[in-house]
């Protein structure tokens, strides 16, 4: 047993040897809403917060899981709808400066809360929609992240919702979208 942690210890160390390993964490602003063939687009202002582990190849080619807390949802019309997520994008980073890369990757996203709340004449009408929204969602993301410091950084990232919210017997078009900017700390 002994060895084997010692053995896991050396491999560990060797790796971070060749490779820089950060954690950190980030909170946002962003834009939400749904998206598909017949959904009016009504933007709704939101938030994220979250932790990321960066590990870098080499000076170019980076990986960085992250677990982010979402607030989602859009408008139509009278209604707003309020749904959060906890997403796990995993992000491949081209770095095309040593302080600016290109990040792009796959997203899963776990339904944690759904409601919708219409108002009509002056009077607002809450609805949980947790029976008729899809737990998991699945989508992709696109941006890039700027390092101000060693430590500090910003990030632009558009993800695009690859799954329906809602489940197919209530609706076949919606799907999520989410603008973000994000600022964000390494340690």
């Amino acid at each position: 047993m002994k060895k084997v942690v010692l053995m896991l210890a050396a491999v560990l160390m060797s790796m971070s040897a060749l490779a820089q390993v950060h954690f950190g964490a980030k909170v946002g602003f962003d834009l939400t809403n749904f998206w598909g063939k017949h959904v009016k687009h009504g933007m709704a202002p939101n938030y994220q917060i979250g932790g990321l582990m960066e590990y870098q190849f080499n000076d170019k080619f980076a990986i960085a899981p992250e677990v982010v807390f979402a607030a989602q949802g859009g408008k139509f019309d009278n209604t707003t709808f309020n749904m959060n997520y906890i997403n796990v994008p995993v992000m491949l980073k081209f770095y095309v400066a040593p302080k600016f890369s290109i990040d792009l990757g796959p997203q899963v996203g776990f339904n944690v809360y759904s409601k919708s709340t219409t108002e009509a004449s002056g009077v607002k009408v809450t609805t949980d929609l947790k029976d008729f929204t899809n737990t998991v969602d699945f989508g992709v993301g696109i941006g890039g992240t700027y390092s101000i410091t060693e430590n500090a950084f910003v990030q632009a990232r558009y993800t695009l919702g690859l799954t329906k919210v809602m489940k197919d017997e209530y609706d076949d078009e919606a799907k999520n979208g989410n603008i973000q900017i994000a600022f964000g700390w390494k340690f």
